[in-house]
């Protein structure tokens, strides 16, 4: 008698995903996206027709597939010819993004190709609908939490010793005072705990990792945290246009104005589109006020895992242990983790250098896929349809007041009671 082999859970899918990358690209496979500079007819035809271009785009199709077939194989999903065809779709809407962000008006813009996918995935969604062939690739949560493992390599502790802890300061007191804020906002909208928690972090840590740590940490509803995704996105996407103009108006200094772009805008994409408006300078304080957050999201997710696993006791439920804990705990922070700790004290910086563009650009691609993905999964109706518009309303005000203490905690700390020095 054969016992059935039990399936391996995703977030150490995507972490077995993410090292194995890392081990290929170290080893001398280079992935990098294709680089489409236009600014007419002519000279995007040239960039197209490229046949370096081609090959790039033909390399990340079989690395993804590639993985994509991994992950199935270790998830005991079945494979059919339907991922080869719809992962094919899917690549061709991020692709076309990234044509999009050549453009040197667009690029002017500061917008990044994650942006693009997620809107082209709307239009289709939303006005041209979503075939039952593609459905079977829209494995949004693989690519995003296999891009935030590989995230981590850009993460390097060093930085956060060399910016004076201030990015850290600012961070925890935003996140503590955002967190609870937004959670009682939610009760007052009479959302329901998943609910609370997911748009709490959501607004306060770093948005779309947040609320997939989060719900991985109570095992949430996939329905909730699709939606609470798509919110992060579409309201991101006019913080990261309007915001730099803001600071422009308010004769913001750059570490004053990086340090509010990167403690309120809740993708790490839409925050570098954001502060390249601004300048090097205020990128540098951008990044690392993000960089902050991100490093708080582990210890985070765990505090909401040992609280959650305590709090809720239902009456047929054994009292939880600290096995209950770890079986929550979102895997892929731990993989996050590793790479950061892996890119900042164990490889040589000059190797690190050398693959680390290599690193970026497959987690743009995974970041590019899953924003199309999440884009062909919303409707714009079921925003405001979910639970009366309560959970989007509670959001965006959340997010005014997010808006609003960051910036007051962004001129305390790096324009006013602290400084701007680092």
């Amino acid at each position: 008698m054969t016992t059935q082999k039990k399936p391996l859970h995703e977030d150490w899918i995507a972490v077995i995903l993410a090292f194995t990358a890392i081990l290929l690209i170290c080893l001398g496979l280079r992935p990098s996206m294709p680089k489409f500079d236009w600014n007419n007819g002519d000279s995007l035809v040239a960039k197209l027709t490229d046949l370096s271009n081609l090959g790039k785009m033909g390399s990340l199709y079989l690395w993804v597939l590639g993985a994509l077939i991994i992950a199935f194989l270790l998830g005991g999903k079945k494979i059919t010819f339907q991922l080869a065809t719809g992962l094919l779709a899917i690549m061709a809407i991020s692709m076309f993004a990234q044509v999009i962000t050549g453009n040197a008006w667009v690029k002017d813009l500061g917008i990044e190709i994650v942006l693009f996918s997620l809107l082209l995935g709307l239009f289709i969604s939303n006005v041209l609908g979503v075939p039952a062939w593609l459905r079977a690739v829209l494995q949004t949560e693989l690519f995003i939490k296999t891009g935030l493992v590989l995230l981590g390599s850009g993460i390097i502790f060093q930085e956060l010793v060399k910016g004076g802890g201030l990015g850290v300061l600012q961070s925890v007191v935003v996140v503590f005072t955002v967190w609870y804020f937004t959670f009682w906002l939610c009760k007052q909208f009479k959302l329901d705990d998943e609910f609370r928690m997911m748009i709490s972090s959501a607004v306060s840590i770093c948005g779309v990792s947040a609320a997939i740590a989060t719900s991985g940490a109570i095992e949430g509803d996939n329905k909730k945290l699709s939606h609470v995704i798509s919110l992060v996105l579409i309201v991101a996407i006019p913080m990261m246009i309007f915001m730099p103009y803001v600071a422009r108006w308010m004769n913001m200094p750059p570490e004053v104005a990086g340090a509010w772009l990167g403690g309120t805008i809740d993708t790490s994409g839409a925050v570098v589109a954001a502060g390249t408006m601004l300048g090097e300078e205020a990128l540098k304080y951008a990044t690392l006020v993000k960089f902050s957050q991100n490093v708080l999201l582990g210890i985070a997710a765990f505090l909401i895992s040992v609280w959650w696993t305590y709090s809720k006791k239902e009456t047929n439920q054994p009292k939880p242990g600290l096995r209950t804990i770890w079986d929550r705990f979102p895997k892929f922070v731990l993989g996050f983790i590793l790479v950061s700790l892996l890119f900042s004290f164990v490889l040589s910086p000059a190797f690190v250098k050398e693959i680390k563009g290599n690193i970026k650009d497959l987690q743009t691609c995974f970041f590019a896929i899953a924003f199309a993905c999440i884009g062909l999964e919303t409707k714009f109706t079921d925003i405001f349809k979910m639970e009366n518009g309560r959970p989007a309303m509670a959001f965006i005000i959340a997010q005014v007041f997010n808006i609003l203490v960051t910036l007051g905690m962004a001129y305390l700390v790096f324009g006013g009671l602290f400084g701007g020095e680092s």
